[in-house]
């Protein structure tokens, strides 16, 4: 690969990364469009590089690409909602119970980390930020029980959770209760793979019930304001 097209690939792989947090902290909509020409301004790259950054999006089902009129943050549907959920519920209550056995005193310390991060967060009045956060302790249980094909999914199913959660977020509950990451963490310091494996199932099943899973429509807001 040539040095001009490895500094491409990073440059949209940077770009890349930037908009799914900002998708992930709610910052972007679900609905929002984004523009080729005003997202290259806003981070200072050409157009080929934020068309492959948006494909990389489109890959991980974040963004849209809807032909002849662009790019927008994908925007799942009540019956993808529920479909995303009860993938969730098969898969990480069982990952749960393998993380509790496998953890080591340093994985805890790294949860901990994301939790104080989190409650921070939520003080400091930054929701999205607080969810992001609360969807990365579920990607790092999942890194924990050492399954990487199953945590590939669960990192995916947790992406497009942020978009439902934008959509249909019916209450603060919503955002990762502390008291169920605090018990999740509990469970897997005495290597309880069972506590862990019913905590998370509750955990999930909570999740779902704050959500009010009814088309609702999206909040218009600038890239430029969002991004910046």
């Amino acid at each position: 690969m040539s040095g001009l097209a490895e500094q491409k690939e990073s440059g949209s792989a940077r770009v890349a990364e930037s908009l799914a947090v900002a998708i992930h902290e709610h910052r972007l909509s679900p609905g929002m469009k984004l523009n080729e020409d005003e997202v290259g301004e806003i981070y200072g790259v050409s157009r080929t590089v934020v068309r492959a950054a948006l494909q990389q999006l489109s890959h991980d089902r974040l963004v849209e690409l809807k032909r002849n009129r662009g790019a927008f943050v994908a925007q799942p549907t009540v019956k993808e909602a529920r479909e995303v959920f009860e993938a969730r519920a098969l898969l990480e209550p069982r990952t749960a119970h393998s993380a509790a056995e496998r953890a080591t005193p340093e994985d805890i310390e790294i949860l901990q980390r994301h939790i104080d991060e989190e409650h921070a967060a939520l003080e400091q009045g930054d929701t999205g930020r607080a969810l992001h956060l609360s969807g990365m302790f579920h990607i790092e249980m999942a890194r924990i029980a050492d399954q990487s094909t199953v945590a590939d999914f669960i990192a995916q199913l947790v992406s497009r959770s942020s978009l439902i959660i934008a959509l249909y977020w019916q209450r603060r509950a919503a955002l990762c209760e502390s008291h169920a990451h605090d018990a999740l963490i509990k469970a897997m310091a005495r290597h309880d793979g069972k506590a862990a494996e019913e905590l998370m199932k509750h955990h999930l099943l909570d999740l779902l019930t704050s959500l009010d899973l009814r088309d609702q429509p999206s909040v218009a807001k600038s890239l430029k304001d969002a991004l910046t």
